[in-house]
């Protein structure tokens, strides 16, 4: 690894535009690869990489900036930081801006190979564009510099390709939602003409699936940005990424990837029939090659790549990469309406108007479940926004995207290695769905969940996902979405007495699971979980052995358990479930709660002294101090009444 490292970076200072980019090309591949890396760094790669984003050469520069895209994209935050650190940015900031102005005039005349039709500028801007994107999402001395050089009106300028060059759009708009995120110094620079670039593209009637994610990702621009947006706009614009989110989510995506795979095997079919018929050439036109006076001329005879190496998919895999596309907008979507169901930006006043206005008729249409009656705001934001905006109905595709992805399509990708990493995307959109479900529940009152019988509908349908299949789930990222859905689930069931539909037996069973999880937050929540239905149960009648079943558990974790966090969760659950009752005092007195309690209280203290700081942060720590106080607070209390043993 070493040895090539070193021969490579040596040939990028070759005289020969034609050595430099096959070493660019050589490194982008080989970057792809984590265990390469360190290899490269230690021979400082970003700074022998950096000035080639400005060679003479248009085919080094797109080969240069795509070996640093990958480098971006493959070595993660530090690498990031680093790139950064070695002033990656001067030369990204030069090349995006030079290609901004190129790009109006290679209209004219256009820098192109007539063989293969490629645009060299716009695809040099598109591999500097992903870039960009990397260092900014992994560092804010990144999005500084953004702002400070203007970098906006530069990377909008792009932005206005998006009827020619989606893949270019796409890539602008991630680095969009990526530098406008918490960004407030930026917000300035969203003047009339940048916000008019966008509506554009938020209005775009195209319905493929890469628009479609063009789409969402603007709509999440739009979203960060909305501190820019004239009140009396504000609900239409609302509205607008509402109807764009609907479109995405409302899309079946197992029965987009079963059509996709037919198409592309009877594409495939069709080219294999007409290569028979075909005399293939080697010969290459001379007159292919692009000339410019300002550029170093490609060198003749020289093959091109078919596909940007930095690219995962490669360029004739368009059906594939439409699924991709689809997947990916559809997780974006999901991923803004948890962020919005935590926005607290919006008046009363604001929400009236958006929930009165048309377009909100226009989200709801078909989103109303007739089998569950489900109703819920499609944002349910705040409890600011509770007040004016659930007269709404939670959109049907949003709890769809919650079951288990289409068995036929897993199949397809099981078995076909390039549609494989499919799989994973399908899982991470459950995932996100009972997130957002989650997120949802939080915020929104019972009446407008459509009342008992639809929660109850919903907690036998999260039931189902929990225990429909032989074995319980074992997936870190799906336990966590389904227990946090379950808990936020139960809470408000519990709070309005009605019956959960979930059995002790279940309870506990996904409980002993989920404690074994590496995860703290699955342990957190599935103590939380037992502590909420152990609640419920000590209200009922001769429940006092399935109260023992739970006490031990809690009792179990908070002794044993390696998190505090989670310790003090499976304490507090105690408190709630032993608070009151006579079945919970029964239960109390045989498993000598107080007794066992008592000897851990010195215990818990000594581990908050010993552990509590630099472990945890202060918000853990508050909620910790809490417990203690708790803990303390309920040995006294039933010290006082004598209802458990000395």
């Amino acid at each position: 690894e070493e040895e090539p490292a070193a021969e490579l970076l040596e040939k990028l200072q070759h005289p020969s535009a034609e050595v430099r980019e096959y070493a660019c090309a050589s490194i982008s591949k080989l970057l792809q690869q984590k265990h390469v890396i360190p290899a490269f760094l230690q021979r400082d790669v970003v700074r022998c990489l950096g000035p080639l984003l400005m060679d003479h050469s248009l085919a080094v520069r797109e080969t240069a900036a795509g070996a640093l895209r990958n480098l971006s994209a493959c070595g993660g935050f530090e690498v990031c930081d680093d790139m950064v650190t070695k002033d990656i940015m001067t030369p990204l900031v030069a090349l995006l801006k030079e290609c901004s102005t190129e790009i109006d005039a290679n209209q004219l005349s256009p820098k192109k190979c007539r063989e293969t039709n490629k645009n060299y500028i716009e695809d040099i801007a598109n591999e500097a564009i992903n870039l960009l994107w990397n260092v900014c999402e992994c560092n804010n001395t990144a999005v500084s510099i953004f702002n400070k050089e203007g970098c906006l009106e530069s990377v909008l300028h792009y932005m206005k390709k998006f009827s020619t060059n989606v893949d270019l759009a796409i890539s602008v708009a991630n680095c969009l939602q990526a530098v406008t995120e918490d960004n407030p110094d930026l917000l300035s620079s969203f003047n009339a003409s940048a916000q008019q670039i966008l509506e554009t593209v938020m209005l775009c009637p195209e319905s493929t699936m890469k628009h479609i994610l063009l789409r969402t990702l603007i709509a999440g621009t739009v979203w960060n940005i909305k501190d820019t947006i004239p009140p009396g706009s504000l609900g239409s614009m609302v509205n607008a990424i509402l109807k764009i989110f609907s479109e995405s989510l409302a899309i079946d995506a197992g029965e987009t990837i079963i059509h996709m795979n037919e198409a592309e095997k009877n594409r495939l079919k069709l080219a294999a029939e007409a290569e028979t018929e075909e005399n293939i050439s080697d010969v290459i036109d001379n007159n292919s090659l692009i000339e410019d006076d300002d550029m170093e001329e490609i060198p003749k005879g020289k093959v091109r790549r078919e596909n940007d190496i930095s690219d995962l998919l490669p360029s004739d895999k368009w059906e594939l990469k439409e699924v991709t596309a689809l997947l990916t907008a559809q997780q974006t979507a999901l991923e803004i309406i948890v962020n919005m169901c935590c926005s607290e930006e919006l008046s009363d006043d604001e929400w009236e108007e958006l929930s009165s206005s048309d377009e909100s008729d226009l989200f709801m249409e078909n989103s109303y479940n007739e089998g569950n009656g489900l109703l819920m705001s499609p944002l349910c934001l705040s409890d600011e926004v509770n007040s004016a905006f659930l007269n709404n109905l939670i959109p049907k595709k949003i709890l769809e995207k919650t079951a288990f992805p289409n068995s036929v399509a897993l199949d397809i990708c099981m078995h076909n290695p390039s549609w494989k990493p499919l799989i994973k995307k399908l899982n991470t959109v459950q995932c996100r769905a009972l997130t957002c479900l989650h997120s949802i529940l939080l915020v929104s009152d019972v009446d407008c969940l459509g009342g008992a019988s639809a929660l109850q509908s919903l907690a036998e349908h999260l039931s189902k996902l929990v225990f429909s299949k032989m074995e319980l789930p074992t997936d870190t990222e799906f336990l966590e979405a389904i227990t946090s859905a379950l808990r936020a689930l139960l809470q408000t069931m519990a709070s309005k007495n009605i019956s959960q539909c979930m059995t002790p037996e279940q309870l506990l069973a996904l409980c002993e699971a989920g404690i074994h999880s590496s995860n703290v937050g699955v342990r957190v929540n599935v103590v939380s979980i037992l502590g909420i239905s152990g609640s419920v149960l000590a209200k009922g009648q001769d429940t006092a052995e399935t109260l023992k079943m739970i006490g031990k558990f809690l009792l179990e974790v908070a002794m044993k358990e390696s998190s505090l966090v989670v310790a003090g969760e499976a304490l507090d659950a105690l408190f709630d479930v032993f608070a009151d009752g006579k079945e919970a005092e029964k239960a109390a007195v045989q498993i000598k709660l107080l007794p066992a309690l008592k000897e851990f209280q010195p215990v818990f203290k000594l581990r908050m002294r010993k552990e509590g700081k630099g472990q945890y942060s202060t918000d853990q720590l508050c909620v910790l101090d809490n417990v203690k106080m708790n803990l303390r607070r309920f040995i006294a209390y039933h010290e006082t009444l004598g209802k458990s043993p000395t």
